[in-house]
C-alpha cells in the first residue's frame, strides 16, 4: 500500500502536461467509441481527419480553460462543472467548424455527426469525471490507510454547498488526517439522506455519533453560530469534550474556497447569549461622514475598535492619539494594509500634558472627539492613586476644556460601570470625570461658560461594563493559565461581571454619540451578569480539558478595591428609553460646574504635594457612596457615613 502511494501520489504533483495528455486520450477514445456505436461498429478511414481536427480543438479548449492545471486529488464539484463545460465547448466548436468551413468549402461527406457528438459528450463527461473521482478516492483511501499519525473523526454542521466545500477542505489537508463522519442539520427534509457518501444526522444524534466514532471536532460556520437555536448544539459538543472549530462566512473565503488557515477555535465570546445589535447606520453616516475625528487611547482595545468602525463611515480624517508607542505602531501597520491609510494620522501625546494636546487641536481641528484614554486596572490604581487622578480626572479635564476652546461639536467620553457606587480609586476617578463632563455641559447650556449657542460643544458619556478580549481582561489571562496547564485563578466563587464584546460595545458608542444632545450618560444593555467561575469553567472545556481534573480552579481572594458585582446606575439615577432598545439614558444628578471645578482643582493640588489621604478623602466627599473595599483606604471611611444597598442580582451562567 505504501509502495502504491509513493508510486501514484508523490509529494511532488504530477505534471500538468501529463494530465492534459490523459484528458485528450480520453476524449479521443470517447469519440472513436461514439463513431463505432453510431456506425454499427464500422470505422471509415476518412474519419481520421475529423478525429485529428477534433483533437486540436479539444486541446485548445482544455488548455484555454486550464483544466489540466487542477490538482486531481483535490478536485471538487466546481472542478467537475468545469470539465463538463470544456467538453461542451470543444464539441460545439468542432460542429461550428464542421458546418461553417469543412462542409461548404471542402465538400466532405459526413452523416449523423449530431448524434455522434451527443454520444461523445455523454461518454467524455462521464469518463473524465470518473477518472478524477477515481484518483481522488484512491488518494484519500491510500492516504488514510497509510497515515502514521492518529486519525480524527469529525462532524460538520450544516448540509448546504458551503458545508460540502468545508468537507473537501478538511479532508484534503496534509498532516491532519481528519475523516468526516457526517453532517449535522435540523432541516427535516435532509435528515438521514446522503451527501457525498456522508449521512445527514439530526442534532440529537451527536451523543450517539460521539460514542460510535469517537468524534473529536465539530466544524461550524459563523453564520450558523449566530442562530440562537444552535447554541444547544455547541453546548452539547463542549460538554462531551468535542472541540468546536468556527469557519468564517463565505464572503471571506479566498476565491470561493475555505482555507484551513481561516478556521479558528470557538471563542468564549461566541457563547454569550446575546441578540445581534441593529444599528441605524444612516444616522451614524450623517454624523461622521466628512468629519475630522480624534480618538484618544487609540492604541487600546476600545480605542482601536472605534478607529476601525469610524473609518467605515468615510470621515475626512481620523487622528489616533496615545502615549503607548508600540501598540500605536501596531495599529498603524494594520491600517496601512487597508484603503484608509491616507485618512489616518498618528499623534503621540500624554493627555495630562495640556500644551501637547493643544498642539494636536491646533493642527488637526477635530470636530468629533472620542475620549477612551484612561487607566483602568483596579488593583494597580489602588496602589497608584495619584496617577489615576492625573490621567482619569486631569486628563479628561484637559481634553474637555480644550475641546470647548476649539469648538468641537461632540465630545464622547468612554466610562465604566465601576464608576457606580465605586469601591476603588479607579472607579471613583472615572465617576468624578463623569461629573466634570456633565457639569461642563450644564454650564454651557445655562450660558455661564459660553454665550455663543451656535458653537456649543455637546458632552456625552457612555457607560458600560467589562469587554471580552480587551487588554487586561480575564480572557487572555485565563487562556494563558490554561495553556501552561493551570491552575486558573479566580478571586471569589461568587464574583460576577457584565460583559460585552469589543465590536458591539463600540457599535453602541457610535450610535449613542449620534443621538446624544449633551449632558447624558448612556447606558448599554449588558444582558445579565456572568459569574467569572462559569467563564473559567467554559474556557477550560473549550480547550478540551476537564475542570477539576485536568485543570483546577483556585480562588485567591478579592483584590484591593475589587467588589463582587458591578452596577450600571446610582440609586438617584433613573432610566429613560431611546429608540434603540439596547441603549438607555440615565436621568442624571445635576452638578454645578463651579463647585465641581473647584473640587477637581483641589484634588490636583493635593496630588501635586502627594497628600494621598487628603486627596482620597476629598474624592469620598465628592462621591458619598464611595466606600473602599479590601483596601488601605478603608480607614478613611470612618469619617463618612457608610450606606450600602445590596441589589438582587440574577446571574446568567453559560450552561453546558
Amino acid at each position: 500500500m505504501i509502495y502504491l502511494k509513493n508510486l501514484l501520489f508523490q509529494d511532488k504533483f504530477h505534471s500538468k502536461w501529463l494530465i492534459l495528455i490523459i484528458d485528450l486520450l480520453i476524449v479521443i477514445s470517447s469519440l472513436l467509441i461514439s463513431f463505432f456505436i453510431k456506425n454499427d461498429l464500422k470505422f471509415n478511414e476518412a474519419n481520421n481527419y475529423y478525429i485529428i481536427l477534433y483533437s486540436c480543438i479539444a486541446a485548445l479548449s482544455f488548455f484555454s480553460m486550464r483544466i489540466h492545471t487542477r490538482i486531481i486529488r483535490y478536485s471538487n464539484t466546481k472542478d467537475m462543472q468545469r470539465v463538463i463545460t470544456a467538453v461542451l465547448v470543444s464539441n460545439l466548436a468542432f460542429l461550428i467548424v464542421l458546418y461553417s468551413i469543412i462542409n461548404p468549402y471542402l465538400k466532405l461527406n459526413f452523416n449523423n455527426f449530431q448524434d455522434i457528438f451527443l454520444v461523445n459528450i455523454f461518454i467524455s463527461s462521464i469518463v473524465l469525471i470518473g477518472f478524477r473521482i477515481l484518483i481522488k478516492d484512491m488518494f484519500q483511501f491510500i492516504t488514510y490507510k497509510t497515515a502514521t499519525i492518529k486519525k480524527e473523526n469529525v462532524l460538520i454542521y450544516g448540509s448546504n454547498t458551503s458545508s460540502i466545500l468545508i468537507k473537501n477542505t478538511v479532508e484534503a489537508q496534509e498532516g491532519t488526517k481528519m475523516q468526516v463522519q457526517g453532517f449535522i442539520d435540523t432541516a427535516a427534509d435532509k435528515l438521514y439522506k446522503c451527501i457525498e457518501q456522508k449521512i445527514v444526522y439530526p442534532d440529537i444524534a451527536i451523543d450517539r455519533l460521539y460514542k460510535r466514532f469517537s468524534i473529536k471536532t465539530l466544524f461550524i460556520t459563523s453564520e450558523h453560530l449566530k442562530i440562537s437555536g444552535n447554541k444547544s448544539v455547541i453546548e452539547k459538543c463542549i460538554s462531551l469534550g468535542i472541540k468546536v472549530i468556527t469557519v468564517p462566512p463565505t464572503n471571506q473565503w479566498i476565491n470561493g474556497q475555505p482555507s484551513i488557515n481561516q478556521f479558528k477555535d470557538l471563542k468564549i465570546e461566541d457563547l454569550l447569549d446575546r441578540d445581534p445589535i441593529k444599528l441605524c447606520k444612516d444616522h451614524i453616516l450623517k454624523s461622521l461622514v466628512g468629519k475630522r475625528v480624534l480618538v484618544t487611547g487609540a492604541a487600546g482595545s476600545i480605542g482601536a475598535e472605534i478607529v476601525r468602525q469610524v473609518l467605515c463611515f468615510n470621515p475626512e480624517l481620523v487622528v489616533l492619539c496615545d502615549q503607548a508607542e508600540t501598540p500605536l505602531h501596531n495599529i498603524q501597520l494594520e491600517i496601512e494594509d487597508s484603503n484608509n491609510k491616507n485618512k489616518v494620522h498618528l499623534f503621540i501625546a500624554d493627555i495630562q500634558n495640556s500644551n501637547r494636546i493643544k498642539m494636536l487641536f491646533n493642527h488637526y481641528r477635530p470636530q468629533i472627539v472620542f475620549h477612551a484614554a484612561a487607566y483602568k486596572h483596579v488593583p494597580m490604581m489602588e496602589s497608584n492613586p495619584t496617577e489615576a487622578v492625573l490621567t482619569n480626572i486631569l486628563g479628561t479635564k484637559n481634553m474637555a476644556d480644550i475641546s470647548l476652546e476649539y469648538k468641537v461639536e461632540k465630545f464622547i467620553m468612554i466610562s465604566t460601570d465601576k464608576a457606580v457606587k465605586p469601591t476603588n480609586i479607579m472607579g471613583a476617578s472615572k465617576r468624578i470625570a463623569e461629573m466634570y463632563i456633565q457639569s461642563l455641559n450644564n454650564a454651557i447650556v445655562d450660558g455661564s461658560i459660553q454665550d455663543n449657542k451656535a458653537s456649543q460643544t455637546k458632552f456625552i458619556t457612555t457607560r458600560f461594563g467589562n469587554v471580552l478580549g480587551s487588554n487586561g481582561s480575564v480572557i487572555p489571562r485565563f487562556k494563558m493559565q490554561i495553556e501552561r496547564g493551570g491552575p486558573v485563578t479566580v478571586t471569589h466563587p461568587d464574583i460576577s461581571r457584565y460583559f460585552m464584546t469589543i465590536p458591539e460595545s463600540v457599535q453602541l458608542v457610535l450610535e449613542a454619540a449620534v443621538m446624544g444632545l449633551g449632558g447624558e450618560i448612556f447606558l448599554f444593555d449588558m444582558g445579565k451578569p456572568i459569574k467569572i467561575t462559569d467563564l473559567a469553567l467554559n474556557m477550560i472545556k473549550l480547550a478540551g480539558f476537564k475542570p477539576g481534573e485536568d485543570i483546577k480552579i483556585v480562588y485567591t481572594g478579592l483584590r484591593p478595591g475589587e467588589k463582587l458585582y458591578e452596577e450600571l446606575l446610582n440609586k438617584e439615577e433613573e432610566i429613560i428609553p431611546t429608540y434603540n432598545n439596547k441603549i438607555k439614558i440615565s436621568k442624571t444628578i445635576s452638578h454645578n460646574y463651579n463647585n465641581i471645578n473647584e473640587n477637581v482643582n483641589m484634588l490636583l493640588a493635593f496630588n501635586l504635594i502627594n497628600n494621598v489621604d487628603e486627596m482620597v478623602g476629598l474624592m469620598k466627599t465628592m462621591i458619598p457612596d464611595f466606600i473602599s473595599n479590601n483596601s488601605c483606604f478603608e480607614k478613611l471611611d470612618a469619617k463618612f457615613q457608610k450606606t450600602e444597598v445590596v441589589n438582587d442580582i440574577k446571574y446568567i451562567p453559560i450552561r453546558l
